[in-house]
């Protein structure tokens, strides 16, 4: 494949990615897990500390796992750049955030679980440049519990990139999945790369 205003595409990528070596944890209902070893009061205590307090009513029809919020947090930004995920998605694609070149900055995921503990959630995203696939991150997020709070993953600084060549609108596809193959939230957004914040 050619390169294209000066971004090589990279090569399609197998998308079950999988580690040979690594098993996913049997699956246990956290009444299972309390039922365990009951007069252990040690452990009981471990578990109560792991698990903390669970919310005291939960809404049986409410998902494991909802994604609330994506922020790009960047200091240099002239105001907050979030993404409401809990509502009407196709808003976002019509919507592009701006970032400007050469800003660093790191993508914050909020999000909630409501039931059951959910066992290596990661964020996916695959950007994309006029139909071109030109970068795939892949952040391990890890395992939580369920709990009535928000959790936040940051994840490392990155660098926007700059130059000329790389304005412009980036196509971007996100999902926030687990070791299960479950598709928690999967949606589509855009990003353009500005000399200035506002030009």
């Amino acid at each position: 494949m050619a390169e294209k205003d000066g971004i090589k595409p990279i090569e399609d990528e197998v998308e079950d990615e999988v580690d040979l070596n690594y098993k996913a944890p049997e699956k246990k209902s956290l009444q299972e897990i309390q039922e365990l070893d009951k007069e252990d009061e040690s452990l009981n205590k471990y578990k109560k500390t792991l698990l903390g307090e669970l919310p005291a009513a939960i809404d049986p029809n409410a998902p494991n796992v909802q994604v609330t919020r994506l922020t790009l947090v960047c200091d240099d930004a002239p105001g907050p750049i979030t993404m409401d995920l809990t509502g009407d998605l196709l808003y976002l694609k019509n919507e592009p955030f701006v970032l400007k070149e050469g800003a660093c900055y790191k993508v914050k995921i909020s999000f909630k679980v409501n039931k059951e503990i959910v066992s290596g959630l990661k964020y996916v995203h695959h950007t994309y440049r006029k139909g071109l696939k030109v970068d795939k991150d892949t952040h391990m997020v890890g395992s939580y519990g369920p709990r009535a709070e928000e959790y936040e993953f940051l994840t490392p600084v990155e660098e926007a990139p700059k130059g000329m060549l790389v304005r412009g609108t980036y196509h971007i596809k996100s999902c926030f999945t687990d070791d299960d193959k479950t598709n928690h939230l999967c949606w589509e957004w855009n990003l353009t790369i500005k000399k200035e914040w506002k030009d």
